[in-house]
């Protein structure tokens, strides 16, 4: 199996994930949120695959569940690259998982970059810089 490292607004760390698997799912870009809606208070982590870097779905699948009410832990994994890490993080996502490979071609630093997520979205920077929490 390949190594992986998660992605978190603090930089680089092991998946750290030891938790019971009965505790867990994975969705895939297919999937549909409502399809756990019965299991979300039973459920610590939710992994959801992004099989490419151009397949966005796994972002709306986020929306979904937070809007659903999900509020353990919610995990990328896969094809994610760091331009994309605010985005996920907006979309509701805690963390990414990447390979090492890609580690390794996009170091911590440029997934860093994007960590200040909140403050550099397009509806803080027509308000003029302000933090994107603060209403307008």
């Amino acid at each position: 199996m390949t190594d992986t490292v998660l992605v978190t607004d603090t930089g680089f760390s092991p998946d750290d994930w030891s938790g019971d698997d009965t505790r867990s799912a994975t969705l895939a870009p297919d999937d549909r949120a409502g399809d756990l809606a019965a299991r979300l208070a039973e459920l610590d982590l939710i992994r959801v695959t992004f099989p490419s870097f151009a397949d966005g779905r796994g972002f709306t699948l986020a929306r979904d569940l937070r809007r659903l009410g999900y509020a353990g832990r919610l995990r990328a994994t896969g094809h994610v690259l760091a331009d994309q890490y605010a985005m996920a993080r907006r979309a509701g996502f805690d963390e990414v998982e990447i390979d090492s490979a890609l580690a390794a071609r996009q170091p911590e630093d440029q997934w860093r970059a994007r960590a200040d997520w909140r403050a550099h979205d397009y509806q803080a920077r027509l308000r003029g810089g302000t933090d994107a929490r603060t209403p307008a």
